[in-house]
């Protein structure tokens, strides 16, 4: 495959990605506007939200990872998830632009830790303290993300001509 064909089809991720995450916005805002009204803070409530933070967390991760390895960034594998996240912020000249700001970093951080700790969590009470601060980290970083994956598409357009 010829490397405008991979950055055509990285950038069907992206696209792909983006749709993805909309469509767990759309959900969460369904969420946060009935089931946790009818629901209140409750245990069911508490898992839901959960859950779309691990989803929302782990769309965007299988993104990066894909980015990573298109422009061959080597992670260490000891602790990857923290070096791939962090590696979204490297502005690397002549190879890529940056994907995401340092704002979206350090929201993603709060998230991508709440969903190592939620993978290894078997019990089924969430603190809703913790709970409300993830949703206002998540909250702030759903507009920011979604305009740092689209500048890195133009990005993208910008290096292969189209």
């Amino acid at each position: 495959m010829s490397v405008p064909q991979k950055i055509k089809l990285l950038k069907q991720e992206i696209k792909k990605t983006i749709f993805l995450l909309e469509e767990t916005d759309s959900f969460y805002s369904k969420v946060c506007h009935n089931e946790l009204k009818l629901l209140g803070k409750s245990q069911s409530s508490a898992l839901i939200i959960a859950q779309i933070l691990e989803n929302y967390y782990t769309c965007l991760e299988t993104l990066f990872l894909k980015i990573s390895q298109f422009f061959e960034n080597s992670l260490d594998s000891n602790k990857w998830h923290n070096d791939l996240l962090d590696k979204m912020t490297l502005d690397i000249e002549g190879i890529r632009k940056r994907v995401i700001t340092d704002r979206t970093h350090k929201l993603l951080i709060e998230i991508m830790r709440f969903r190592h700790f939620k993978r290894y969590y078997f019990e089924l009470d969430y603190d809703w303290e913790r709970l409300d601060y993830l949703m206002k980290r998540y909250d702030e970083v759903r507009p920011l993300a979604i305009s740092d994956l689209n500048k890195f598409s133009g990005f993208l357009d910008d290096v292969s001509g189209i």
